[in-house]
């Protein structure tokens, strides 16, 4: 299980959703909408902040994989990570906003998976 995260918020409660403008913990909707009281958006673009394969990357979920040989390697993930095709992809707001919504959901897990 990941590292308990605290609202951002309230700075007691023990978030369990990420605003989906600026990925800010929170643990409640009265919570949400204090939040929401001030404009948020996303952290620094990936045009100003380039992606990085090293060790800031910090999963906040477990990965649990049933079949291993569907894990990427380094190698590939280095790969998918300085095509500029699929760069160029992820800046769709449309394709941004579609991952987040499945990240964002209680369902993701399954999402995942699938």
């Amino acid at each position: 299980m990941g590292p308990r995260v605290v609202c951002q918020v309230c700075n007691e409660a023990q978030s369990k959703y990420k605003c989906p403008s600026c990925r800010a913990p929170y643990c409640s909707v009265p919570c949400f909408k204090k939040h929401k009281e001030n404009p948020c958006s996303l952290p620094v673009s990936s045009e100003e902040k380039p992606p990085t394969a090293g060790p800031e990357l910090l999963v906040e979920r477990p990965l649990l994989v049933e079949e291993p040989s569907q894990v990427l390697q380094r190698p590939q993930l280095e790969a998918i990570a300085s095509s500029s095709e699929i760069c160029s992809a992820l800046k769709d707001e449309n394709l941004q906003k579609l991952i987040l919504s499945i990240d964002c959901s209680p369902d993701a897990e399954k999402r995942r998976g699938a």
